[in-house]
């Protein structure tokens, strides 16, 4: 049996139920599959991105998100000892943070999807790919074929997609921690959104919906063997790392067990070919230190649906043509946020240099205000972190450790080498 399509969408979580609506609302037969059921839960963080709330305005379900996931426009960044207060999220990047679990998201996700006019099908894996004269023409199933003259794989970080079509990976990085959380019942953050860099352990924690609120601590990537023999006394040991933190979580009721994180890698992939496409997870995934994943999945997908509206109406240039071009606008979008995304996840306690980046950051809230619109994509780190920036935030740092000078030098020539190699390596 073969059914026939515009657009196929393999993947229907945060880039691939969105995909399927905007494209099914434009009038394309859409087929969505997925070979989980919903709701289910996915490894993920939860922080939506101001960028990524206005997409979820656009396809029409920022409401019933709201309804139960409270709208995030405060926050604090803690370094050690230095402290940054956010006060108006909103008055900064144009729309709130959202923090919502993947177990109720993508539900909602999906709902919209088949509200929209999209043939959802979940529990349903695809088997193979349809091929016609080299081109994509199709998936397999186990219930029988699926034509389309477009494939898109928004099947995660290990897709399978990507495997059939052969995507190469490329500027591949490590990742440099072990991503620990848990959910606790109350909100000792008072609805804000913290973020923090406290010795060994980066953080994040936002009140999500329902009442819960997410709490990650996150060791480095050393301490992998530490946290498969005990990860509830390495995960204790980070939440007391940050005393408030432990303060506002003491004799609160954990929700569920300790999640983790660990076998994780940025890539790129080749993202466009004859008949297929890429993106989310399955053609991009960088270090998820800044929480920007969900929010990029939604950019992309709304950048992804004009472009195929484009190639299958008939637009300007071959469908290939315009796919590929979609796929260089991403790795453009992408570059500067990838490399920005390794080096604040990277392992191990703030050296000196990028210790007084964060001194500087917390005592300027015009330097904050702009770190913000960074995370949202409204500037790239390059528009902040100028080189007159780099030379006078050096210059502090030496002032500031005289018994540090070695490592603040050694610091600035990694850094220095590291930024030429990504620059003659830019795509």
């Amino acid at each position: 049996m073969s059914e026939t399509f515009d657009v196929i969408v393999v993947g229907a979580r945060c880039a691939g139920a969105p995909l399927a609506t905007m494209l099914a609302r434009a009038g394309l037969r859409v087929c969505v599959v997925d070979k989980d059921r919903f709701p289910s839960d996915t490894l993920s963080t939860h922080a939506i991105q101001p960028a990524g709330v206005q997409v979820l305005e656009r396809i029409g379900i920022l409401d019933d998100l709201l309804k139960i996931a409270p709208p995030l426009v405060r926050g604090r960044m803690v370094f050690d000892d230095d402290v940054a207060v956010i006060d108006d999220v909103i008055a900064i990047s144009g729309a709130p943070v959202l923090s919502v679990r993947r177990i109720t998201l993508d539900e909602i996700l999906v709902s919209a999807a088949a509200e929209a006019g999209a043939e959802v099908r979940t529990q349903t894996a695809v088997t193979g790919l349809v091929m016609e004269r080299g081109r994509v023409a199709g998936v397999t199933t186990a219930v029988g074929e699926l034509r389309a003259p477009l494939v898109v794989g928004a099947d995660g970080t290990r897709s399978a997609v990507a495997k059939m079509v052969g995507a190469k990976e490329y500027h591949p990085t490590p990742n440099g921690r072990v991503f620990m959380w848990a959910y606790y019942e109350g909100d000792p953050t008072n609805g804000e959104i913290w973020i923090g860099k406290i010795a060994d352990h980066a953080y994040l924690v936002t009140p999500t919906d329902n009442g819960l609120c997410l709490v990650a601590a996150c060791p480095s990537i050393d301490r992998r063997d530490e946290v498969r023999a005990d990860r509830e006394a390495v995960y204790e040991a980070g939440v007391r790392g940050w005393p408030e933190l432990h303060a506002g979580v003491a004799g609160a009721m954990r929700e569920g067990p300790i999640h983790t994180m660990a076998n994780m890698r940025g890539f790129f992939r080749t993202s466009a070919g004859p008949g297929w496409a890429l993106v989310g997870d399955a053609g991009h995934f960088k270090d998820p230190t800044p929480g920007q994943g969900i929010a990029d999945a939604l950019r992309q997908s709304e950048k992804l649906a004009t472009a195929i509206e484009r190639a299958l109406g008939g637009g300007r240039g071959t469908a290939d043509q315009i796919l590929h071009e979609w796929w260089r606008w991403r790795d453009e979008d992408a570059w500067e946020m990838y490399w920005f995304a390794h080096d604040l996840g990277v392992a191990g306690p703030t050296p000196p240099l990028l210790r007084q980046v964060q001194r500087r950051i917390a005592a300027d809230r015009e330097l904050l205000a702009a770190t913000m619109r960074i995370f949202n994509h409204d500037l790239l780190p390059s528009q902040v972190f100028t080189p007159a920036f780099s030379l006078t935030t050096m210059a502090q740092a030496l002032r500031r450790g005289r018994g540090q000078r070695r490592a603040i030098m050694r610091e600035a020539g990694t850094v220095a080498l590291d930024q030429a190699r990504r620059w003659r390596s830019k795509p």
